[in-house]
């Protein structure tokens, strides 16, 4: 399927969205949308493992008949089920009763059965519970279908959802069902509810040209980028992933096989179910990631609480989009938390600096760590100063970039990118001033992908460039006070032109004798017709 067929797809999803969800608020209909969509991608690609599997065994149906042609395998082959199942999880890792797949609620939608919401309900604990050998409990907690915006009465409702997927069945019924595909209408749908959501939209989904930029930075060697890409990286985190997308942009840029685990944290629970299914709806294994509900800032992920050294997990990337200027509250106790006693704590109005260093305690040492922050972490004082002093002391800032205004859904400001490493070569940081470099839009800018390219290049090669690029000596930043800020280092501003007095005069002179020649031609015109001459 060509890329445009994919965008098609996400198109007409979102024209259905938007045809469908009426009065209901754009960020309770994507969770709707968002979970048929998955389900969809979870039956159909079950069913044709299944089919791969029975070969000849797999049943042959009538063409009218609508429902899958394994809910007839699974009556008359009752006594082999278990066996059958225990097979499709050692090859998809998870299996999904007929009753409860795509094609079956399809046709209970198409037909408006009486118990298509009842069996909806049941289908989806059933996911949560048994699907999985890892339990993915709470995955559709946020899908209320008992909710008055559905409709008064389970009739009501039970009609409204017979509409909703029967035009999702309609829409999507001539594209691919591959995790390819669905998983960039998947990401398209994300970022169209995301574009309705505005400031709300921080808190899930990080622009893709964004998050293209850390994904290709991260996946480069750490102590010699122009050697290239990385062939594996062994364990990936993104401590604030959102839907997840950034993880999956990281993994999409090595390849399905260049990543050997994903983790990552969310703190809000509907995008932390967000996650998990886009990641699964990605073709990502259970057992190939883990995706972790909680506060990242108090650090309450077990695997991550770990002290001795030893023991600790070390990540070969982290990268991250945190909440921007987060206000927390730093207690005492978090004073001589191991990821923040030898650097200080970050400030109650601003916890970007927490968010870092709880991101770069678990770098490993020949790992990169990309994290988008707001312009302030450049420059401000106080307690923000001293981190950032103690972070170019021990050569961790790699590269400083900053990028144009007005990319995110959720804010105006520009923001930028600090590239840290744990063992860095080179003993300058590179600047790179990209802010001037975009193409402008009505409500976002965005970043071409020619404007990528650059930033990706000059990151690679560390090549220098006037009014864009400059590799800055630590002598120098010490003589600014450990102050990031870029235009300290790259001037943006145009030289003055350079005037040659001598060429200007020859010009007006050259001017004055023209004059002169074509008002003698003109008074002689004007004497001519017996006019008097101009003086």
């Amino acid at each position: 399927m060509t890329k445009q067929n994919k965008k098609e797809l996400g198109k007409t999803l979102w024209g259905i969205a938007n045809e469908l969800r009426g009065a209901m608020n754009a960020d309770d209909f994507r969770d709707y949308m968002l979970s048929f969509l998955f389900l969809r991608y979870l039956s159909d690609n079950y069913e044709s493992a299944a089919k791969k599997e029975l070969g000849g065994d797999y049943p042959k149906i009538e063409a009218d008949d609508k429902h899958s042609p394994l809910s007839l395998w699974y009556v008359e082959n009752e006594q082999d089920i278990e066996v059958f199942e225990k097979q499709m999880r050692r090859k998809v890792h998870y299996v999904v009763n007929p009753k409860y797949m795509w094609s079956n609620i399809a046709e209970l939608a198409r037909i408006h059965d009486g118990d298509l919401l009842k069996i909806l309900q049941e289908g989806f604990k059933y996911i949560e519970n048994e699907s999985f050998a890892t339990t993915f409990r709470g995955l559709f907690s946020e899908i209320n279908l008992d909710s008055e915006k559905l409709g008064k009465d389970y009739e009501a409702r039970n009609k409204k959802l017979c509409t909703i997927i029967t035009k999702i069945a309609e829409g999507i019924a001539e594209f691919s069902t591959s995790s390819d595909v669905l998983g960039d209408a998947y990401e398209y749908l994300i970022g169209q509810f995301a574009a309705g959501s505005g400031k709300k939209a921080g808190e899930f989904y990080t622009p893709q040209q964004i998050s293209t930029i850390l994904s290709r930075i991260v996946i480069l060697d750490c102590q010699d980028p122009t050697t290239g890409k990385k062939k594996k990286l062994n364990k990936i985190l993104d401590f604030a992933c959102g839907s997840g997308s950034l993880l999956l942009n990281v993994r999409n840029q090595l390849g399905s096989h260049g990543i050997g685990k994903i983790f990552g944290q969310e703190k809000n629970i509907t995008t932390y179910n967000l996650a998990r299914m886009n990641m699964l709806l990605h073709g990502v294994k259970d057992s190939e990631f883990e995706i972790h509900h909680g506060d990242s800032l108090l650090n309450d992920w077990d695997i991550l609480s770990e002290e001795n050294p030893a023991r600790k997990l070390h990540f070969d990337a982290v990268v991250a989009n945190p909440p921007f200027s987060y206000r927390w509250q730093p207690s005492d106790a978090l004073g001589e938390d191991f990821r923040f006693k030898n650097y200080g704590l970050a400030p109650k109005s601003a916890a970007d600096f927490a968010f870092l260093l709880h991101g770069f305690h678990f770098l490993g040492k020949e790992g990169t760590m990309a994290i988008i922050l707001p312009h302030g972490v450049l420059f401000r004082g106080g307690a923000e100063a001293k981190i950032r002093s103690k972070l170019l002391k021990d050569a961790n800032v790699d590269t400083v970039i900053g990028l144009p205004a007005k990319l995110f859904f959720s804010t105006g400001i520009p923001v930028c990118i600090l590239v840290l490493k744990k063992c860095k070569k080179p003993d300058d940081v590179l600047f790179i001033n990209a802010s001037d470099h975009f193409e402008k839009g009505k409500r976002q800018n965005q970043l071409l992908p020619e404007h990528i390219e650059k930033i990706i290049n000059t990151y690679q090669y560390r090549k220098e460039e006037e009014r864009y690029s400059r590799c800055v000596s630590m002598e120098e930043i010490k003589k600014n006070d450990y102050n990031l800020n870029i235009s300290r280092y790259i001037s943006t501003a145009l030289p003055e032109k350079k005037i040659n007095l001598d060429e200007v005069n020859t010009k007006l002179v050259d001017l004055e004798k023209e004059i002169t020649t074509i008002e003698k031609e003109h008074n002689k015109y004007l004497k001519e017709l017996g006019l008097p001459s101009l003086p």
